[in-house]
């Protein structure tokens, strides 16, 4: 029998919360549903592995991600609620608990979604990584697993983009102290979804991530990748050298407007400055390409200014990992108000109208995409 898990059953930060049950595990962590009973509701809370909890470049790492997902706020990036360090030493991020599935789940029950599904689904991810680039930060891990879907404020297959964990940083939002984890020369990530430049171990930049989410967008269409590949380094190889398989060839009997394939082959270009510079232009891109007419409202992000920084934050890994990288997060609740616990003080008014516009504006410009492709 396996040992149990002695956080399962746990009460932590003086009962704030209440860890129910394991959701998912990953590279870095472990993830739990725990209830939170003075908000009356679910969170998923990520606990660094006990024996990383030492080394300095994980535990950097960790912070880092609870960090970078701290100062986002659009609304289809998961929330993070708080992070800190529990009393044993324990890392742990505290997020909103997500109930649905990931897009590699989607794809595998499916085999393939159709268009007029998968284009709002890779849309909404767009708008999450736009306003992450415009901060500052590269997620460098997008993969089907970290683009979870569920319901939420009564739309289906609404998105949102989880595990920043291998997120590249800059500077500005570097802590003294941080280790920098993104040197030139390493290769982090997860070889079937890795931008050419990225399998080079080279600089990376937004456009990495874009070519991440055509990948992700070519698999959710057609449930293969653009390769031919026999393993992790095959993969690699192929992502710096070999031309994508037509989107058209991939399926026997199943065919895709010109337009789309136009769209995602540039973003699937081997050199970055030849694809889209932006994640918005790619997602207002694909929305033409898929319905024959430009987006009734553009996928331009809202960014605000971030929250006061809260002294603790969680995500929640989950998923079958693939070759590398990290597995995907689980977890969120609905609640649309902060968090308030004690020690940590109420966001002001303004805030408060900010994060409720955001919220407001990304619901608005999902339902449009919806409507748009319908």
């Amino acid at each position: 029998m396996k040992p149990q898990d002695p956080f399962i059953g746990r009460d932590i930060l003086e009962g704030q919360f209440q860890i129910v049950q394991k959701i998912g595990a990953g590279g870095m962590g472990t993830v739990y549903k725990a209830l939170q009973p003075e908000m009356n509701r679910m969170v998923a809370v990520k606990i660094l592995h006990p024996k990383l909890v030492d080394r300095k470049d994980m535990a950097s790492r960790f912070r880092r991600e609870a960090r970078a997902l701290s100062h986002l706020t659009h609304p289809n990036t998961v929330r993070v609620l708080l992070y800190g360090e529990l009393d044993d030493g324990s890392l742990y991020i505290v997020m909103e608990y997500l109930d649905g599935k990931n897009l590699n789940q989607l794809v595998r029950q499916t085999g393939g979604l159709p268009l007029e599904r998968a284009v709002p689904i890779l849309a909404q991810a767009c708008g999450a990584l736009e306003e992450a680039h415009a901060a500052g930060i590269i997620h460098r891990d997008l993969k089907p697993e970290n683009v979870f879907v569920c319901k939420q404020g009564g739309i289906d297959d609404f998105v949102k983009v989880l595990d920043f964990g291998l997120a590249k940083v800059t500077q500005r939002e570097m802590r003294p102290g941080s280790i920098v984890l993104t040197q030139e020369g390493m290769v982090f990530g997860t070889p079937e979804f890795m931008s050419p430049e990225q399998a080079q171990g080279k600089k990376l930049t937004p456009a990495s991530d874009i070519y991440s989410l055509a990948v992700i967008l070519y698999e959710a269409l057609t449930g293969k990748l653009p390769f031919e590949a026999r393993g992790a380094m095959e993969f690699l190889q192929m992502q710096v050298s070999a031309p994508p398989i037509p989107l058209n060839e991939r399926v026997p009997g199943r065919t895709f407007p010109p337009a789309v394939w136009t769209v995602m082959e540039r973003a699937l270009a081997k050199e970055p400055e030849a694809r889209y510079q932006t994640a918005a232009a790619f997602g207002d891109a694909l929305v033409t390409a898929a319905t024959g007419r430009a987006p009734l409202a553009p996928l331009a992000t809202v960014v605000l200014p971030s929250a006061p920084a809260m002294p603790v934050a969680a995500p929640a890994d989950a998923s079958r990992p693939r070759s590398g990288g990290t597995a995907p997060m689980v977890g969120p609740t609905r609640g649309d108000s902060p968090l308030v616990v004690a020690g940590v003080p109420k966001r002001s008014s303004p805030m408060v109208l900010a994060v409720l516009l955001a919220f407001v504006l990304g619901i608005g410009v999902t339902v449009v995409l919806m409507r748009a492709l319908r």
